[in-house]
């Protein structure tokens, strides 16, 4: 670590973009005040799937997006739903998405986050192997299990564009695929095998990340909400909390699905809509699943981790709420016999089911740089779906922004204010 003190940096928001900010930013000298608004326990990326997905090329604003959310809507049970409202920053939200969704924007992108997701497993490669880490990363790839002809061919539409951008991509029968999972027998057309995929334990990464970063001198502050910033001089000087005031060098500001909030405080526009998806787990002994898929037509995650599967999905646009939409979680519970006929799962009480909001930026693609109007604010969130994917080459980027350094990444399209 370099004991260099270069300044303090607060960051704003304890999820996976704030404690990977706090790692960095720790190792490269930094003092570093962590404050969230919670307990730390309930964040997003902790019940999420696991899984590390260069394969997530294609930013959630593509073309084909708005047909299928507009059938699925009418359907309580799909997985992508938008629930009616007259809320308006819903309707904004949805009218930059639709702008977005356009196959110049999602080829422009593509190479962008290859390269954000091929980052960020190389460093959880690296993590893995320091002294306190091990959170059961495992490069088996992801397998996009399909059922009909229809889905087999898009998937592999993608897949060779996949293999375009250089990513170890293959197409497999359905004899194949039951090669690599002996232990279930599966009822699927096809699959595509993303070999550049892997996945982890989300709950183990954070434990050891917030044991790092609390051992390595950082201040966590929870159950603190931000109520204002003090700015002079085109800086946040001071960030002041329902548990006081903090100084800093530079403000970090990640903070999830409350990024809109955030930023309004500091004068910017940063549209974020929270995403709600449901979770649960389930023994993995008696046909025993090895490798991580995605059921394609139910958009449902399989993931084996510690000793047993997570089954998670849905994508519910609506205001942030504690509600259990058990309609959701039917439709992932009976979208599971259809692939994996010898799994009998029940519908899970609503103490076992975990749920979380991630923060869906409306063209699919995250905020991350230094905001134009406040010079010592850095701006990391946005990133929907794929938080858990990009933490850690978010927190270098971060780390490297702060100290002014080259950056490892080019973020020219995550610019934080692309919608002031």
């Amino acid at each position: 670590m370099n004991t260099a003190h270069k300044g303090n940096a607060i960051i704003i928001g304890g999820g996976i973009m704030g404690l990977t900010s706090a790692y960095y930013l720790l190792k490269s000298g930094w003092k570093v005040t962590l404050i969230d608004k919670g307990d730390l326990a309930d964040n997003c990326s902790q019940g999420n799937a696991g899984m590390i997905v260069p394969s997530h090329f294609i930013p959630l604003a593509a073309p084909g997006m708005i047909s299928k959310g507009i059938k699925w809507m009418f359907n309580s049970r799909s997985p992508f739903y938008v629930k009616p409202s007259l809320d308006l920053s819903l309707i904004s939200w949805g009218l930059k998405f639709m702008k977005s969704a356009t196959p110049a924007n999602v080829e422009r992108a593509a190479p962008f986050l290859r390269d954000y997701h091929l980052l960020s497993k190389q460093l959880y490669e690296d993590l893995a192997k320091e002294e306190g880490f091990g959170f059961g990363m495992e490069n088996k790839g992801i397998l996009m299990l399909y059922k009909t002809e229809k889905a087999g061919e898009e998937e592999i539409h993608v897949a060779r564009d996949g293999q375009k951008l250089g990513l170890e991509i293959d197409m497999l029968s359905k004899e194949q695929v039951q090669a690599i999972e002996p232990g279930i027998k599966l009822d699927i057309m096809g699959a595509v095998h993303y070999q550049c995929d892997a996945h982890l334990y989300p709950s183990a990464l954070f434990s050891q990340l917030f044991n790092y970063i609390r051992s390595n001198g950082a201040e966590v502050v929870t159950n603190a909400e931000v109520q204002n910033y003090e700015i002079r001089n085109g800086e946040i000087k001071k960030v002041n909390t329902s548990k006081g005031s903090y100084e800093g060098d530079i403000v970090i500001m990640t903070g999830g699905t409350w990024l809109p909030q955030l930023s309004r405080l500091a004068g910017l526009s940063i549209p974020v809509m929270p995403g709600k998806g449901y979770s649960f787990m389930e023994p993995n002994a008696e046909h025993p699943i090895k490798t991580p898929a995605l059921l394609i037509e139910a958009r449902v995650a399989v993931t084996p981790m510690n000793g047993q599967v997570r089954f998670g999905g849905t994508m519910e646009l609506a205001a942030v709420n504690d509600q259990i939409n058990m309609n959701r979680v039917e439709g992932i519970v009976n979208s599971i016999p259809k692939y994996y006929p010898e799994l009998n799962v029940k519908v899970p009480s609503k103490e076992n089911i975990w749920y979380g909001f991630r923060p869906c930026s409306p063209d699919g693609l995250p905020y991350v740089g230094y905001s134009s109007k406040l010079k010592n604010l850095i701006v990391a969130g946005g990133h929907g779906m794929m938080g858990i994917s990009l933490g850690p080459a978010t927190g270098k980027i971060v780390s490297e922004l702060a100290d002014k350094n080259p950056l490892s990444l080019n973020i020219e399209l995550y610019n934080p204010e692309r919608y002031n």
